[in-house]
């Protein structure tokens, strides 16, 4: 009979060992204290409420229900330049297919973690009957709805064998672990177990030999000068010039393969983890365990909560990430979680959405919602919960005592149409996170969408979602899939009325014959073949630009000097343009001096807000105070400065303060991102804007006593030019207005209406689509789109800089395509199609010439769908 590792990996056992540079491991029980080791109780951060692996020998996991001020943090003697510099912020490039990712994170996975359970119990909670009796608990109720894995965290460990590799724990498996293993495999399921980075320097000087690694040893295997190897400084860093540092990876990911284990969680990653620099970086170690765990089938999961500038890293070598804190609420055996914990992973959802996929998910950490009497949540919020997990597509694994559901859990967890949604694994977007009434969607690649209405207010609230929102155009057909009913047909929205505080509304919207929908490029429905950027400075967003009229009413005075103005635009915190992440508050009425009387603020760190704008400069203006610290800055994806906010506690408080400022930046589009460091609060008050100018002047003058009209000229294309308006009213044109070529006539008897004073007029111009584009430079290189339909439209800017396409439909070129154009223009149609038999279609548009190619949009007719 064979083992379970020769029938798992009889076609592997050949694979040769890489040399590249990457490793880790944990060397448990090897001694982690000693005087030269990192002592983790430097850091001022509070430590989580129950540590339930204290007399483990094996480093617990100790994530922290706040992200960890990294200057806080014990500092390794020397800091570590990237291994590879991150691509450009949102690049987007399209992988070779032996990336590295295993084939097992096609789709989410769905299971069940000891983590929230041993929070909640203390002590050693994971023990081999706790295991088991999960595994029979999970086999009775809820594997016949696809949760097969078991991960069992921090703490399963004893110790090491002669060769520097852990072995579990004789007190937790008295009958050893492989007695567990075999028990969830013969219920049908999958084993996890938990790993960090680094390694102790009592394994590195006890100079252990390396199993199948003839004259490899544990000695120099550890970078010197000697770096922190994880956040809570258990290790050291290793070294991956020493080809003998894969070889120890190997050595251990081949006997967890031995062991039958099906999954790694690897905890501590940096860039992430409450360390925001370079201090410490476990990319290499993490590239390197890919390597080792691909060629044992097991999946490979990243903790706790991963920089999302290094997003495509993860993705290439990683089956899914955690993107923020613990879910757990370290409240004792009061509560797994809290709605708060819930809640902040709205924001951040809206940054990292677009980055999970087939291959690699999206982690929001354990789904606990299976026994209201120790959720920590009410019946709607735990809702809530499962219906974020499976719009995100983010892997349904459950926190609770599986032993112990309600009735009303499982239903929630049973549910098949919300985890054939997860199961589906097309993450959903959000139309806006500026109100506490959501809509986030996702197209399907059946051409149905997956909508959720969250209303994460202090009140009952109707929520209403708009097809156009949605990219949807044409009637369609609803189902609440909650209540696993059909709501009948809309033409143009649907409002869910009264939807309760922190619930939600799940629907499935299918668009009826006619209908046609749009794709942004960043669906991942969208092909790329080459070297593709999203964005970087390619895109042009939509924006506006204040005019100034100086209004009198002079006789005699003829027409009055215009004012001076400058080219700049003021956005307060409360602008929906500003995109921010983390648990942010809003107040108001401060009587502090604020701008507009009232500012954002955050707790946490890792908290962050983004802005994109067409311009040459920017300035950060926040309120400084004693409770302020370090914030990071971040311009075009790029860290440029760390800016301390704060003051001596006898200086007060000082508000409208520029904190940060640039200047003569490269014309047109720039992002800006402040992330909070350090600190007891980060404060965003407002930002000012100095406008990449799209006038040829940014005031003019009206005398009511002689009255003339007045001119501006705009200098972009007149096309672009979309609407003007004052005080949010907008302008007649044709009447008020009119545009000729491209100078604009604001007619005296509209003026004549205006009152004695400076009146503002804000000229708003279109930008591209949801304001990005893909891009590339290469002659060759292809984006492509697969639909069911009877046509299709390809839109996309046209530039000065753009040249020629070839557009080929279902393999057969049909058209040659000029995007170039004199001025740049977006959001035109620049080829359609229709006529076509109703079935499966690829368009798929070729680089031929130019310097560059940008595509924005594909809209395609439907006939029938679903």
């Amino acid at each position: 009979m064979k083992t379970h590792r020769q029938r798992r990996r009889a076609a592997s056992i050949t694979a040769a060992l890489a040399a590249t540079a990457l490793a880790l491991t944990l060397a448990p029980g090897a001694g982690w204290a000693t005087e030269a080791t990192p002592d983790p109780s430097a850091s001022t951060t509070p430590e989580p409420e129950a540590t339930p692996t204290e007399a483990v020998t094996q480093p617990p996991e100790v994530e922290e229900t706040e992200s960890p001020a990294p200057n806080e943090s014990p500092t390794p003697t020397e800091s570590t330049t990237s291994p590879e510099q991150p691509p450009a912020k949102d690049a987007r490039r399209t992988p070779p297919s032996d990336e590295g990712i295993s084939p097992l994170s096609a789709k989410p996975y769905m299971g069940w973690s000891s983590y929230s359970m041993q929070v909640y119990e203390g002590g050693q909670w994971i023990t081999a009957d706790q295991i088991m009796a999960q595994s029979d608990a999970m086999h009775d109720k809820l594997q016949e709805f696809g949760y097969e894995y078991i991960n069992i965290d921090a703490g399963w460990n004893g110790g090491q064998d002669e060769y520097g590799r852990p072995t579990p724990s004789t007190t937790l498996f008295p009958d050893g672990l492989d007695a567990v293993i075999d028990h969830v495999h013969d219920n049908g399921q999958k084993v996890g177990l938990y790993l960090i980075p680094g390694m102790s320097l009592e394994t590195a000087q006890k100079a252990l030999p390396i199993y199948n690694a003839p004259g490899c040893t544990t000695e120099n295997l550890l970078k010197q000068p000697l770096q922190q190897g994880d956040y809570w400084g258990f290790g050291y860093r290793l070294d991956f010039d020493n080809p003998c540092t894969q070889k120890y990876i190997d050595s251990i990911a081949d006997l967890l393969g031995e062991w039958g284990v099906d999954f790694i969680k690897f905890d501590s990653v940096t860039p992430g983890s409450g360390i925001g620099d370079l201090s410490m970086d476990a990319r290499e170690e993490v590239a390197a365990w890919s390597q080792a765990l691909k060629r044992n089938d097991i999946w490979f999961e990243l903790s706790w909560a991963v920089d999302i500038n290094y997003a495509d890293y993860w993705k290439q070598y990683a089956d899914g990430w955690r993107v923020d804190w613990d879910v757990e609420c370290y409240c004792g055996d009061e509560a797994l979680t809290t709605w708060e914990n819930v809640a902040r992973l709205f924001p951040r959802l809206s940054d990292w959405w677009r980055h999970a996929g087939p291959a690699g998910w999206n982690d929001l950490d354990s789904l606990n919602v299976g026994n209201g009497k120790m959720d920590g949540l009410t019946r709607d919020e735990r809702r809530t919960a499962t219906t974020l997990w499976a719009t995100s597509a983010a892997p349904m694994y459950l926190g609770n005592d599986m032993t112990d559901l309600d009735q009303y859990g499982l239903e929630l967890i049973t549910n098949r149409e919300v985890i054939a949604v997860n199961q589906a694994g097309v993450p959903a977007r959000p139309v806006s996170t500026a109100t506490k009434q959501q809509v986030w969607y996702s197209l399907n690649p059946d051409g149905t969408y997956t909508v959720a209405l969250y209303n994460l207010g202090r009140a009952d609230a109707d929520i209403t979602v708009d097809w156009s929102d949605i990219g949807l155009d044409g009637s369609a057909k609803v189902r609440d899939l909650w209540a696993g009913k059909n709501l009948g047909s809309e033409a143009d929205a649907f409002t869910a009325e009264s939807v309760p505080i922190h619930g939600v509304r799940l629907l499935k919207v299918t668009p009826e014959k006619q209908s046609v929908l749009t794709v942004n490029d960043d669906s991942l429905r969208v092909g790329y073949a080459g070297d593709w950027v999203r964005n970087n400075g390619n895109e042009v967003p939509a924006t506006s630009q204040p005019f100034t009229v100086a209004v009198s009413d002079t006789p005699g005075g003829g027409t009055p000097t215009p004012p001076a103005t400058g080219l700049t635009v003021t956005l307060n915190d409360s602008d929906s343009r500003i995109g921010y992440s983390g648990s942010w508050g809003y107040s108001n009425n401060r009587g502090l001096g604020d701008h507009a009387d009232d500012v954002h603020y955050v707790e946490t760190n890792g908290a962050a807000f983004e802005y994109t704008f067409q311009g040459t400069g920017i300035q950060y203006v926040t309120e400084k105070h004693e409770s302020q610290g370090e914030v990071e800055v971040y311009l075009d994806g790029q860290i440029v400065e760390t800016v301390d906010t704060s003051l001596p506690a006898a200086d007060g408080r000082l508000s409208q303060q520029v904190v940060y400022s640039v200047a003569d930046l490269p014309s047109g589009s720039h992002t800006l991102r402040v992330v909070k460091k350090s600190g007891s609060f980060m404060l965003l008050d407002k930002l000012v804007v100095t406008l990449d100018s799209q006038l040829s002047t940014a005031s003019g003058a009206f005398n009511k006593a002689a009255p003339a009209d007045v001119t501006v000229d705009v200098l972009r294309d007149p096309s672009e030019l979309v609407s003007i308006s004052i005080g949010g009213e907008p302008l007649e044109r044709d009447v008020d207005y009119t545009l000729s070529v491209a100078t604009v006539t604001l007619t005296s008897s509209y003026l004549a209406t205006l009152p004695v004073g400076d009146a503002t007029l804000d000229f708003g111009f279109s930008g591209d689509h949801l304001d990005d584009v893909h891009a590339t430079t290469a002659d060759g290189d292809s984006v492509s789109f697969t639909f069911r339909g009877t046509g299709v439209s390809w839109l996309g800017p046209k530039g000065p800089d753009q040249g020629t396409v070839d557009v080929y439909i279902d393999g057969e070129k049909v058209e040659s395509v000029d995007t170039h154009a004199d001025s740049r223009v977006s959001n035109q149609e620049l080829f359609a199609v229709s006529g076509l038999k109703d079935k499966a279609h690829t368009i798929e548009i070729v680089k031929t010439s130019g310097d560059v190619l940008r595509t924005d949009v594909f809209r395609y007719t439907v006939k029938k769908v679903g």
